[in-house]
């Protein structure tokens, strides 16, 4: 693979572990899923796939869900679908990229904890509980802040039997706050930037970042514009993140979840779901305003960054996928 980077960031961009902790297909069981290849062409060893969102009718995500199982064994030459971290290893070792799943909401576990242990089974991998609005389970990020619910707890107590991923994006301050002290394992923002640098509902507190890598945990940054403050979405900019949470907590607890969005031409939004419900305009999501999220080919660029920026290899490598890596290893083992 060749990338526009100097020699030494693309050695260590191909040789280091590089771990996209969220990006997201059209929702649609009639998508070619090999669009995946643009990740794995900018050297991204590992991708969690988003399957569905507090939205989305269960009938749709488990469609979905068995689509994009059915597309990743059309190319056994380019992926591996995740089911152990040992997968994870021999995808590396053999040049294909990892891919698991994710959903975003605990709607669609229907209130019922055992789901998690389901959706597990079908190769989800990481859960956050409420998609930026409440919940039976807990709150979200735009809406009033409440705290985790009795059902709640008990569905964080089925993630971690499960070895799922816990992931507080999304979420609500209170809520988050009570996840990462009831969670028994390491807990994630699979992609959440600070809000000390952009005052954004979807951003997070500084007091959520402590309490994060307090866990064990990790928090993946995102490459969105609006919640990085500069329209561009640059690799500059998202180091600028990277950097303040290193700063806080340590290298050890920063990742990237950049969010991006594959556009292939398909309307996937259910039909009923008013967009400014989920995404309201008061906090910026209205039709007009220019949201660009940083692209998969931003991944060496990244690399490049980091090193000409002074950061140790050591944390680059941690920062591209290492962390989350070994998170993944505790949790899914």
């Amino acid at each position: 693979m060749t990338w526009p980077i100097d020699n030494n960031a693309a050695t260590l961009h191909q040789d280091a572990f590089v771990w996209d902790a969220h990006a997201c297909l059209p929702l649609s069981p009639d998508i070619d899923i090999d669009a995946l290849d643009r990740h794995r062409s900018a050297g991204v060893d590992f991708v969690s796939v988003n399957v569905g969102m507090d939205m989305n009718p269960v009938t749709d995500i488990l469609a979905i869900l068995a689509a994009f199982r059915a597309g990743l064994r059309r190319y056994p030459e380019k992926y591996v679908l995740v089911e152990t971290f040992a997968d994870i290893v021999e995808a590396k070792n053999s040049g294909r990229m990892a891919v698991a799943f994710d959903l975003e909401g605990g709607v669609p576990l229907m209130d019922r904890p055992e789901m998690v242990q389901l959706y597990y089974d079908l190769g989800v991998r990481q859960i956050h509980l409420a998609y930026n609005r409440n919940n039976s389970i807990g709150g979200g990020c735009h809406d009033d802040d409440i705290p985790l619910t009795e059902l709640g707890g008990r569905v964080v107590g089925a993630i971690n039997a499960a070895g799922m991923l816990m992931d507080c994006s999304h979420t609500g301050y209170r809520t988050s706050l009570d996840i990462m002290e009831r969670s028994a394992a390491p807990v994630i923002y699979s992609h959440a930037n600070p809000r000390a640098l952009v005052d954004h509902g979807r951003n997070i507190t500084d007091k959520q970042i402590d309490a994060c890598a307090g866990t064990g945990g990790v928090i993946g940054i995102n490459g969105v514009s609006l919640f990085l403050g500069d329209t561009g979405a640059g690799a500059g900019i998202i180091a600028d993140h990277i950097v303040y949470v290193a700063d806080r907590v340590g290298a050890d607890h920063v990742g990237l979840g950049l969010d991006y969005a594959y556009d292939l031409g398909i309307d996937d939004l259910p039909d009923g779901v008013d967009p400014g419900f989920w995404w309201p305009q008061s906090a910026g999501y209205t039709a007009g305003l220019d949201i660009h999220i940083a692209e998969p080919e931003t991944f060496p660029v990244l690399t490049e960054t980091l090193l000409d920026r002074g950061l140790p290899e050591s944390d680059i490598r941690g920062i591209l996928g290492g962390n989350f890596q070994r998170v993944a290893k505790d949790v899914w083992s």
